[in-house]
Parts: C-alpha cells; sequence; structure tokens
C-alpha cells in the first residue's frame, strides 16, 4: 500500500502532506524515485526532507531538514489557496463513495462511540489542492456506506456536486488501500476500482467495502515492489525505530537479519 501510494508522487511535486501512512508514502517517493519532491506539513514547514518518520506536524524533524518555516496562515493562504500545491496526500477514518473523509466522531456526534481527533486542515487542503490522494486499510469499518460524520467533502453527492460548489481543486483522484487502488467515476464521481494487488479477490473487495464497489471494464493488476523500494522503506523504518525507542526496546524488535 505504502509502495503503491509512493507512485503516484512525481518528481519535483509540491505535496501537502499529512501524518502516518501519508507521510510514509512521500518520504519513501523521495527516497527512491522522486529526490527532487517538495513536502509541505502544515506546521509551517517547506521542503523537509526528514531522515524518520515524524510523530506530528509539530516534529522538529521537519523544522530541522526544512528548506524555510513559515507561520500556517501563510502555509494556507500563500501556498494552498494560492493554487501552489500539486497534491494534498490524507488520511482518514472512514470513507464513503463519494471520497467525503470523516476524522471526526464514530456513532452520534452528541454521544460518539469514539471521539476521533477531528479534520484538523484537511477540510481545507480537499478543497484547494489540485487534487487529492487519500490512504487507508480497507474495510467495512473504514468503507461505509454513510458517514457518521463528514469532516472533509471529496464529491460531496456527486454528479458534479463539488463542482458547483465553486471548489478549486479536482477532489481526491485516488484512493489507495490495502487491496487495490479506487478512482472516481468520470460520469459519477463515485470511486470505482482501478486496480488490485495480486492474489486480492472479488470476495475480499465486497467484505472490506460499505457499499456495491464497481469495476472499471479492466482492472489492472498492480506490479509487486520492488527490491530497492522495499529495501528504502525498510530502511526508513528502521531509522524511524532506532529514533523512537530506548536501545533495549530496539533490541528485542529487531528482526534477525537486522
Amino acid at each position: 500500500m505504502t509502495v503503491a501510494a509512493s507512485r503516484l508522487l512525481w518528481d519535483g511535486c509540491v505535496c501537502f502532506v499529512g501524518i502516518g501512512l501519508p507521510s510514509a508514502a512521500a518520504n519513501l517517493a523521495r527516497h527512491t524515485h522522486a529526490p527532487s519532491i517538495v513536502l509541505i506539513y502544515e506546521s509551517g514547514a517547506i521542503g523537509a526532507r526528514p531522515e524518520v518518520l515524524p510523530l506530528s506536524i509539530g516534529d522538529g524533524e521537519l523544522a530541522e531538514t526544512a528548506i524555510a518555516v513559515v507561520p500556517i496562515p501563510e502555509i494556507f493562504s500563500y501556498w494552498l489557496q494560492g493554487g501552489r500545491i500539486d497534491v494534498g496526500f490524507l488520511g482518514s477514518a472512514q470513507i464513503d463513495r463519494f471520497g467525503n473523509l470523516n476524522t471526526t466522531v464514530i456513532g452520534d456526534y452528541a454521544k460518539p462511540e469514539i471521539r476521533l481527533p477531528g479534520a484538523g486542515g484537511a477540510p481545507e487542503i480537499a478543497m484547494h489542492a489540485n487534487q487529492t490522494f487519500i490512504v487507508m486499510k480497507q474495510s467495512p469499518r473504514s468503507f461505509v456506506g454513510k458517514l457518521a460524520f463528514r469532516s472533509t467533502a471529496g464529491f460531496l453527492d456527486g454528479h458534479g456536486a463539488r463542482g458547483r460548489t465553486g471548489a478549486l481543486g479536482a477532489g481526491p483522484q485516488a484512493v489507495i488501500t490495502d487491496l487495490g487502488i479506487l478512482r472516481p467515476a468520470p460520469d459519477s464521481q463515485e470511486l470505482q476500482l482501478v486496480a488490485r494487488y495480486a492474489n486480492v479477490s472479488d470476495d475480499q473487495l465486497m467484505r472490506a467495502t460499505g457499499w456495491a464497489l464497481r469495476r472499471t471494464p479492466h482492472v489492472a493488476v498492480v506490479p509487486p515492489p520492488t527490491m530497492s523500494e522495499l529495501q528504502a522503506l525498510r530502511a526508513l523504518h528502521a531509522r524511524t525505530r532506532r529514533a523512537r525507542l530506548p536501545a533495549a526496546s530496539i533490541s528485542a524488535t529487531q528482526e534477525p537479519h537486522e
């Protein structure tokens, strides 16, 4: 999933990066095929080149390795609203068939089963970035027929609803999961399967999706990760573990070949 997501980014791309899987994918791209990618984080770090994955947008690793650190209002007004972001890279707790996201609550808003971190800057990123990519694991709990709360707009109710709002960005153009890749249908903007990983079955996809998932006529098979991609990703995670865990914990969690 991380490798497939990283491949969608290109050298020189200006990418507004979310924490977690989006950050892992974007930094993997930087260490492999896109060394000149410009990573922008919500805290104001521009051109960050972290050696380890940041814990949050306020991680000092981002400021220490950035070309510049600017005030948050400048990130949103000059860079994002100014149309200078090629890709907004987001994660989410829930997504619906039209790419709308929920990162606020699970269950009733007044008495939620789970209170989530909230939307942060995602609504603005999804509205103004030239396009957005979403990376998240696919399950019936996360790919739902109806969101408990709409934190971030994708294509709203589809069928041109987003365009009628005047939103400048093109919206979610790829959803990368642990089963495959979804893209919006040109007519309805409903997410449809365009590629799957090897050995992923129709039954797996149906059981992991809370709506009747459509497919393009010719669903591609995602090429497996190359050895160089795997080595770069494993090295990135190994550096992160060494930086975050006490020495005794590192010894206990290392693989034998390490």
